[in-house]
């Protein structure tokens, strides 16, 4: 078994890859403070969010939702999609293929 680092991502937000393979990839975003962002962004992985903890308001393709612990939903490829931290806590995003630009 692998650990991999914790790695800032943006202020208040961190990643940690939990498991990797070339075909999935499951990585832990830990935000620490109410109004940090997962910037709106797109890219050709399938990613489904599972929300552990806090509340999150987030944006797929221009749509907005408010989300809290045991949500999860499926972000299509290349759709355009972020969020804002409401209440700190973590969601469990899952990738197919991998994100290598994560390792």
């Amino acid at each position: 078994m692998t650990t991999f680092p914790v790695v800032d991502t943006d202020t208040d937000v961190t990643r940690q890859v939990l498991a990797d393979h070339p075909e999935l990839m499951v990585v832990a975003f830990r935000f620490s403070k109410q109004g940090a962002e997962g910037k709106l962004h797109n890219h050709p992985h399938i990613q489904s969010t599972f929300v552990k903890s806090g509340r999150f308001a987030f944006t797929i393709d221009g749509n907005t939702t408010e989300v809290g612990p045991g949500d999860s939903f499926v972000i299509p490829t290349n759709v355009t999609h972020g969020c804002v931290c409401l209440e700190p806590g973590t969601l469990i995003d899952s990738f197919t293929p991998r994100r290598d630009d994560f390792l």
